[in-house]
């Protein structure tokens, strides 16, 4: 990227200045989907293959005036074999990234973790979310609120190095990076505090590469340039971080949603680690939150 994404525009932009790859879709019969997949064939930024019921998703296009124009149809009316067939589509490298349709989070990501046909590559899967806050000056990166509920100490570094590999991939060369606690301060009965501690440590000693990592950090003082001052906290992560790493799933999960609902954020994501990206959009979503997932999955290709 020419420069550092700042926002979901940009990273619509230099997708679409990448131009198009190729998008699996699986359980196609979705009118927010296939209005996303419309949007992205009309913006270059991906073309879609829709595997699902095709009589459902020709009757949804047109009662919704989307146009399927460059768009693939396999008709798959099961919707787990759908599922299937468009991992193995991805998983053959048909298609450069896969998109979840109307099916269950944990139906695709089981078939992406399958042995046979799946999409390891021998790393963790895990979910990077991007936030676009009114009042930041940047996205605002969340990992991993999706996928991974309760994760060890070996996992939590993968959740770290994945979200520096993703956010460097939209230009920021050495992302800021807090490991989120409730408090600062290194507390042993607070396994997360400890964990924060020596993730910090390992990102110093090179276990953990391309960002700066400083942790346990409160939410505030992570963000908040004010916050950080206020208790003393010297770092060059403390009140600019860019990426927040949260304890567990029930934290992340809560803190994304409390920027959706109450800071009003707008949401992309995208599950990394596997062969290729995988695009779980949530139901309430608008189109421009779908189309900046897909350019995001785009980028990482």
């Amino acid at each position: 990227m020419s420069h550092p994404a700042r926002n979901f525009a940009d990273i619509i932009e230099a997708a679409r200045a990448r131009g198009p790859r190729t998008m699996a879709i699986a359980v196609a019969q979705d009118k927010e989907v296939l209005a996303a997949a419309q949007a992205a064939y009309e913006d270059k930024i991906a073309n879609s293959i829709l595997i699902g019921d095709s009589e459902q998703i020709k009757k949804l296009a047109a009662e919704n005036g989307i146009n399927l124009t460059g768009m693939q149809l396999l008709d798959e009316k099961n919707s787990g074999l759908a599922v299937r067939r468009a991992v193995e589509i991805v998983a053959r490298g048909q298609a450069d990234m896969l998109m979840g349709g109307r099916v269950n989070v944990a139906n695709v990501l089981h078939a992406a973790l399958d042995s046979k046909i799946g999409l390891r590559i021998g790393k963790l899967l895990t979910h990077v979310a991007a936030f676009e806050i009114p009042g930041f000056d940047r996205i605002i990166w969340v990992a991993d609120a999706g996928v991974m509920v309760a994760p060890t100490l070996e996992e939590k570094i993968q959740i770290v190095q994945n979200a520096i590999d993703v956010v460097q991939k939209v230009g920021i060369s050495e992302p800021k990076v807090a490991l989120i606690a409730a408090l600062e301060m290194v507390n042993p009965s607070m396994p997360a505090t400890v964990d924060a501690a020596n993730l910090s440590k390992m990102a110093e000693r090179g276990q953990i590469r391309g960002g700066l990592v400083d942790g346990p950090l409160g939410l505030d003082n992570a963000i908040s340039p004010a916050a950080a001052k206020a208790k003393g906290i010297r770092s060059a992560v403390a009140g600019q971080a860019d990426i927040l790493i949260a304890p567990d799933i029930e934290a992340g999960n809560m803190l994304v949603m409390a920027i959706s609902y109450l800071a009003g954020g707008r949401t992309a994501g995208v599950v990394v680690g596997g062969k290729a990206p995988i695009i779980l959009a949530s139901r309430d979503d608008v189109p421009h939150e779908r189309l900046a997932s897909v350019a995001l999955g785009s980028l990482l290709v």
